[in-house]
């Protein structure tokens, strides 16, 4: 009898059908039956409202960078990895090692002749690498791009403003006639919000919605048509790096041969878990999301909005935040991130879990019943962020591009925007090293510098990390967020438009310091106890840094350019890479 009810779940399809005949043998009063429902319960897997959803949409085809992977499956697979980073103390288990190095030149090693194809420059990772790749075919370079998937954009749309894409025209890559016609949708007011405290509005910031698929065919075609080859379904296995050249063997078998190689496989790169020697993140950002139908309000969206108080999500606290935007894909349509910043730890929220809240807290967030949205799709992410980033070249012939670099602020999610900021200053400065043949480790870290803007980013993402243990009050992020914002807004918008495009300068952020200390002291101590006195000084650092690279910059860089301009080649390209480390470090590339 036991083993003929525990086989329900085969004689039944529906798992709720040996349920309910369990519950009417219960109403009659059948003491078994209670006594078998409960061996029933236990072993039948009740899916989770977030599998639910996500097994009732449409599958998509998988395509390549953040996102890119929506199945249920896929969060399961993603939340593995995220409590194996969290179950760590210090040091990951041991990556597998993608590179080697080899004395001698490629004419004496056993891959010598065996190359299918020869390029100047062989990017790996085409979701965001084809920006790169296509600005140096521009220049004259050849170049190959290795992608594991088909090289496409994901559905999901991509937020950005107007001035961050101008960017990809200014270094050719993209027309402002592409542009306009990859926009699936604009946006405008824009808020930011502090639950219970008030919020400010602003326009153009983040307010464009533009379809990936649509920019990155348009960048293919114009990559394809400059000579340059793609390589899709091709996983990188391998890399040789030689005294004179690059080879990368792919998991297919098939060589390719190089001067440089471009690693642009985004946050999980196989070849900066081997640089960093699986060190755990100091950072992580995780997102959850969906894009929905059935928003009647759509005409506004939300940059930022802070929740007001610290959560419960599992076994762990966490201060949500939310971003949210209309979607092309039609009127009602309208994409909404939760995202939290956590520092990875057992117990932390899992992915699954964090979407189980999102489903809860959505329809106050929106005001809207769930029952009355149509999910289209469902996105989450994981983003993690070291200290010491940007991340120094550690080979010869590579160099990080994009999120593998870590030139993205730690507060933000996504690296596009940073992308565009920085993609002129790379594709001229990748351009010089090959043709100067400066392709040592040491020349290469000069494309990726300190930055203390970026470094003095992490007092930021600490002060929006909810403490586990902690004697601040629970709505202290929420209001320390909004002081800071208002004071921002009073200062008008040379302070506030950079913030919220992600770029710190000294004299916005010593002005929005002092006016916040000015207006609520008493919140001084709260921001002791939140951060710490040791992430404190080692921000006061990095402030006098940011402050020392805006004098340079101001000052030092019109008196030494010229001897630049007319110094011999390899001193003036290491002289060149040390001016643009002082404007970009200090956030002078940004113009109103």
């Amino acid at each position: 009898m036991v083993v003929l009810l525990l086989g329900l779940g085969t004689l039944y399809p529906n798992r709720a059908e040996p349920l309910r005949q369990l519950k009417r043998q219960e109403k009659r009063g059948h003491g078994r039956g209670i006594y078998f429902s409960q061996q029933v319960l236990s072993r039948v897997a009740v899916p989770s409202r977030t599998q639910r959803i996500m097994e009732g949409i449409p599958a998509n085809g998988k395509v390549g960078g953040a996102g890119g992977a929506n199945s249920y499956e896929s969060l399961k697979r993603l939340d593995r990895v995220w409590s194996d980073i969290c179950s760590a103390n210090k040091v990951l288990p041991e990556p597998p090692q993608v590179v080697s190095r080899i004395q001698g030149p490629l004419k004496d090693s056993e891959h010598s002749g065996k190359a299918v194809d020869t390029f100047d420059v062989i990017v790996c990772g085409g979701t965001l690498g084809i920006f790169v790749a296509t600005a140096l075919s521009l220049k004259g370079l050849r170049v190959g791009v290795v992608e594991r998937n088909i090289l496409k954009g994901r559905e999901q749309e991509w937020n950005i403003s107007k001035k961050e894409l101008l960017e990809l025209v200014k270094v050719g890559v993209l027309t402002e006639k592409d542009i306009n016609l990859s926009v699936a949708a604009k946006f405008n007011p824009n808020r930011c919000g502090f639950e219970g405290r008030g919020e400010i509005w602003v326009e153009d910031i983040l307010n464009l919605g533009i379809r990936p698929a649509m920019l990155l065919e348009t960048v293919k075609e114009r990559f394809t048509s400059l000579g340059g080859v793609i390589f899709e379904n091709c996983s990188l296995s391998r890399l040789y790096i030689y005294d004179d050249a690059a080879v990368l063997e792919a998991a297919d078998g098939k060589i390719l041969s190089s001067q440089l190689i471009i690693d642009a496989t985004g946050n999980f790169s196989p070849i900066v878990k081997q640089i960093r020697g699986g060190v755990k993140p100091d950072g992580v950002c995780l997102v959850v999301g969906s894009c929905a139908r059935g928003f009647n309000d759509n005409s506004s969206s939300d940059v930022i909005y802070s929740s007001s108080s610290v959560k419960q999500i599992g076994e762990s606290k966490a201060h949500l935040f939310w971003e949210a935007f209309p979607a092309g894909s039609g009127p009602k349509d309208r994409t909404t991130y939760m995202f939290t910043y956590l520092d990875p730890q057992p117990g932390c929220p899992k992915l699954e879990e964090l979407l189980e809240a999102y489903w809860d807290l959505l329809p106050k967030y929106q005001g809207v019943s769930l029952d009355n949205l149509e999910i289209l799709r469902v996105t989450y992410g994981i983003f993690p962020t070291f200290r010491d980033s940007p991340l120094p070249a550690a080979f010869d012939r590579i160099v990080q591009f994009g999120d593998a670099s870590g030139i993205q602020s730690p507060v933000s999610f996504g690296g596009f925007g940073s992308l565009t900021r920085h993609l002129g200053r790379l594709s001229e400065g990748i351009y010089e090293a090959i043709r100067g043949d400066f392709l040592d480790s040491h020349s290469l870290s000069l494309l990726n510098p300190y930055m203390p803007n970026l470094s003095a980013s992490w007092l930021f993402q600490r002060a929006m990390s909810a403490k586990q243990q902690t004697n601040v009050p629970q709505d202290f992020i929420n209001e320390l967020l909004c002081i800071n914002f208002q004071s921002m807004q009073r200062l008008g918008d040379p302070v506030l438009r950079p913030f919220l495009q992600d770029v710190i300068q000294f004299w916005p952020l010593t002005k929005t310091l002092g006016l916040v200390m000015f207006a609520k002291p008493q919140i001084l101590p709260c921001i002791f106890d939140q951060v710490g006195i040791p992430v404190l000084l080692d921000w006061s650092g990095h402030f006098f840094m940011l402050g020392l690279y805006t004098f340079l910059s101001t000052f030092v860089d019109p008196l030494v350019r010229p001897l630049v301009n007319s110094s011999p080649p390899g001193r003036k390209y290491k002289w060149k890479r040390y001016l643009e480390a002082w404007r970009y470090g200090a956030g002078l590339d940004y113009e109103l």
